[in-house]
């Protein structure tokens, strides 16, 4: 699948899960800068848009809410990537404004989110190294895998560790107790890897999931 037809799927599924604020935000706050950024750097560097939330909306320090242009949330890591433009942080922006943004960040840090933040210009002019520096962050929290567009996360990892340990075959009790994490966040865990291939249902279709077996997709790489 080429870039255009991924980003307009992208965007489609978004707004149909979308109501009131939340739609209006993505219809105007998402423009040139936030497309080039996924064209120029995240379809090239990952390959894909999943787990990739677009205008993601959090609790402001203020009690009230804020978007983020870019959340990505494969599980234990939350990455917030912006596109700064020349009229964000050039000379309009006034010394309210600047102060607001900076803690703005203080907080996204303070609740655990890490931030990547390219300019216009570095977007446009050196993608390249944009790219690199996705891969880098990417390398440091889930591995080098030859294939960036299926990325395990730690807790991903450990359970597809424990699978193998169990003769192939893991259920939700056991991930609850490796982890030591609720019934309901195990089975988003266990969801995400079968959405990656990586795990297959072995219960019928028909009922719910009972247990899951490792698929054939595994490599060394997602184990290490």
């Amino acid at each position: 699948m080429d870039f255009h037809t991924a980003y307009e799927a992208f965007i489609n599924k978004h707004r149909k899960l979308r109501t009131g604020r939340r739609l209006t935000r993505l219809i105007e706050g998402h423009g040139y800068l936030e497309k080039l950024v996924l064209q120029n750097i995240w379809w090239p560097a990952i390959g894909n848009f999943d787990h990739l939330h677009p205008e993601y909306e959090v609790s402001d320090f203020r009690d009230g809410t804020r978007f983020l242009d870019f959340a990505w949330l494969p599980g234990p890591i939350k990455l917030n990537v912006e596109g700064d433009g020349h009229e964000t942080h050039g000379n309009k922006i006034s010394k309210e404004n600047f102060s607001d943004e900076r803690l703005r960040q203080n907080h996204l840090v303070i609740d655990d989110w890490k931030v990547l933040r390219f300019s216009h210009d570095s977007v446009k002019d050196q993608p390249r190294m944009c790219q690199q520096l996705l891969q880098q962050f990417m390398g440091k929290f889930f591995g080098s895998l030859r294939n960036p567009a299926v990325m395990v996360s730690l807790e991903e990892r450990e359970i597809l560790r424990l699978a193998f340990r169990l003769g192939g075959v893991v259920c939700p009790v056991e991930v609850c107790i490796l982890l030591r994490i609720e019934q309901q966040t195990a089975r988003k865990r266990l969801h995400g890897l079968l959405e990656k291939g990586l795990l297959e249902p072995v219960s019928p279709s028909n009922r719910r999931v009972a247990r899951y077996r490792v698929t054939k997709s595994i490599t060394d790489e997602h184990l290490r």
